[in-house]
C-alpha cells in the first residue's frame, strides 16, 4: 500500500516544520476465530482490518494519528496536521527506492486461510468431545481456534522502507471440573507464527486431554503448607517467571522512567551465575518471532543476562534516540491504531547441563510446578506473585501428591539469584502480553530450574 503512494511526499509534508523522525505504518490483518462453549459453537468471526498510523518524533515527544482510509489524499492531510506540532525547520524525506521485504524466521507451509471453515469448526468440536470424555466431572469446556495473516509496511525518515508478512495460529482449550469439593480449572494452548501445519506439533486431542486431566487432578488435590521451601519449576511450566520477574523490567522505557528495579544495574550481577537470558525474535515458529519489528528494524537475538550479569535492555527507536544508541528490534504495537513501545518477543532462560530428573531428585521436600497460572509483578520493586495451575509435593526426591490453590511470591533479582540448578531441557509457553493498553503476541521459555536457599515463599 505505501509503495503505491508518493511516500516521500507524504513524509516530507510530515517533517515540513521540523522533527527528528517521521514514520508511516501500514497494516492489514485478515483474521478468523471459532469459539465453542457450553456444547455448541458460539461464534465464528472473520474480517479484515487495515489502516495507516502516522508518527512524528520532535524533541523527544511523540505525536500520533491513524486512519483506516488508506488513500494518499487522507494520509497527506493527516501528515500536514501533525507537522504543526514540530518546530525547527523542514526536512525533506529520503527513502530507499523500493521496500525491503523481510525474510522472517518462520516458514508457513500451509496458509490457514486455504482451509475450509468447517475444518476449523471440527477442531474445536473435537476438543470439546475429547475433554468431556475424560470424566463425567468435566462440567464446562471452552475451545477456541484463531488465525491471523498480517501484512505490514513501514516507511520512515531517515532511510527506512520495509515490509513483512506474519501468520499466527492458535488453539486454546479451558476445562472446568466439579464435584462435592468445589470447582477447578485446567487450560492448555498451542500455536505460533506458523500455518495449518502447527497441528503436527500441537495435537488438538493432546491439548484437550491435558487441560481436562489438569482440572480433574486438582479436584482431589490438597493444600500445600505455607512458608519458604525449595521450588522446582519444570520446563513445562512455561516462561511466566522470566517474563514477569525480569522481562518487563528490562524494557527501556520503564527503566528510563525509574519504573524498573534493574534501572541502575547494567554490568552488575542480577541473577545466579548459572542464569543467562536472551530475548530472541529469530526463533522459527514461535509466537513472538518476526522478520522486522513494527518500526522496520530487523528482528534480533538480544543477550540480556549472561552468567548472571545484566548486559542490556530492550529498545525501540524512540528510547534508543534518547540514549544515543540503536534500536534492538523491540518496537512493537498492537495495531496501526497504536504507537510502538519497547516490548519483549520470545524471552528465554537458556538451558544448562543438569538432567531435569536429577533436579527433582535433589529435593527432599518442596514444591514441583508443572504449570504456572496468572501472575503480577511490581516492576519498580521487583516483587511478584504467581499462581500455580498444576503443582505437586516433592517428597524424598520424587513427585508426590498434587496440590491446589498454591501461590509463589518473591522478588525478581532475589529469586533469580536463588537458582542453583539449571536443567538441560527447554519448554516454551505462549501468550498475549499486555502493556499500556496494548496486547502483542509473545513467547517465553525456560529449562527446569531449582530455587534454593533462602527459598521462595509458597502459600
Amino acid at each position: 500500500m505505501l509503495s503505491e503512494m508518493r511516500t516521500e511526499t507524504v513524509l516530507s509534508a510530515l517533517l515540513s516544520r521540523g522533527g527528528e523522525y517521521g514514520e508511516l505504518f501500514y497494516e492489514e490483518v485478515k483474521s478468523l476465530s471459532v469459539q465453542r462453549e457450553d456444547g455448541k459453537v458460539e461464534r465464528v468471526l472473520s474480517g479484515t482490518d487495515a489502516g495507516i498510523g502516522i508518527r512524528l518524533l520532535s524533541r523527544e515527544k511523540t505525536y500520533y494519528a491513524f486512519t483506516n482510509e488508506c488513500d494518499e489524499r487522507t494520509v497527506l492531510s493527516l501528515a500536514r496536521d501533525l507537522s504543526r506540532y514540530a518546530s525547527g525547520g523542514g526536512v525533506p524525506a529520503v527513502l530507499p527506492a523500493t521496500p525491503h521485504a523481510a525474510r522472517g524466521p518462520s516458514v508457513v507451509r500451509v496458509s490457514p486461510g486455504s482451509r475450509e471453515v468447517g475444518e476449523k469448526v471440527a477442531l474445536v468440536t473435537g476438543m470439546d468431545r475429547i475433554a468431556r470424555g475424560i470424566s463425567r466431572e468435566i462440567r464446562q469446556v471452552r475451545a477456541l481456534y484463531g488465525e491471523a495473516e498480517r501484512r505490514i509496511e513501514i516507511a520512515a525518515h531517515p532511510g527506512v522502507f520495509a515490509s513483512d508478512a506474519q501468520t499466527f495460529t492458535l488453539l486454546t482449550v479451558q476445562c472446568v471440573a466439579g464435584n462435592g469439593s468445589g470447582l477447578t480449572m485446567g487450560y492448555e494452548t498451542g500455536g505460533g507464527t506458523c500455518g495449518w501445519e502447527f497441528l503436527e506439533e500441537f495435537l488438538p486431542e493432546a491439548l484437550a486431554g491435558k487441560a481436562a486431566g489438569r482440572a480433574i487432578r486438582a479436584l482431589s488435590a490438597g493444600r500445600v503448607g505455607g512458608g519458604r521451601m525449595p521450588v522446582v519449576l519444570s520446563s513445562e511450566a512455561g516462561g511466566t517467571m522470566v517474563h514477569e520477574a525480569i522481562g518487563h523490567g528490562l524494557e527501556a522505557d520503564l527503566a528510563r522512567r525509574g519504573m524498573s528495579v534493574y534501572r541502575n544495574s547494567l554490568g552488575q550481577q542480577v541473577a545466579s551465575p548459572l542464569v543467562s537470558i536472551v530475548d530472541d525474535a529469530t526463533v522459527p515458529g514461535k509466537r513472538g518471532s518476526f522478520g522486522i519489528d513494527d518500526e522496520g528494524t530487523t528482528g534480533h537475538r538480544n543477550v540480556l543476562v549472561s552468567g548472571g550479569v545484566l548486559k542490556g535492555f530492550l529498545y525501540d527507536r524512540l528510547q534508543a534516540m534518547r540514549e544515543g544508541g540503536q534500536s534492538t528490534g523491540n518496537g512493537r504495537r498492537e495495531s496501526y491504531r497504536h504507537k510502538p513501545i519497547p516490548r519483549m518477543t520470545n524471552t528465554i532462560i537458556l538451558p544448562g547441563k543438569t538432567p531435569p530428573d536429577d533436579i527433582v531428585r535433589s529435593v527432599d521436600r518442596g514444591l514441583l510446578v508443572r504449570k504456572m497460572g496468572g501472575g503480577q509483578v511490581n516492576t519498580v520493586t521487583g516483587d511478584f506473585m504467581f499462581e500455580v495451575a498444576e503443582g505437586y509435593r516433592i517428597e524424598n526426591g520424587r513427585q508426590g501428591e498434587p496440590v491446589r490453590g498454591a501461590t509463589i511470591t518473591g522478588n525478581g533479582p532475589e529469586a533469580l539469584s536463588m537458582i542453583d540448578m539449571v536443567g538441560s531441557d527447554l519448554g516454551f509457553g505462549l501468550g498475549t502480553c499486555g502493556k499500556e493498553g496494548q496486547g502483542v503476541p509473545v513467547g517465553d521459555a525456560q529449562p527446569t530450574l531449582r530455587f534454593g536457599p533462602p527459598y521462595l515463599t509458597v502459600g
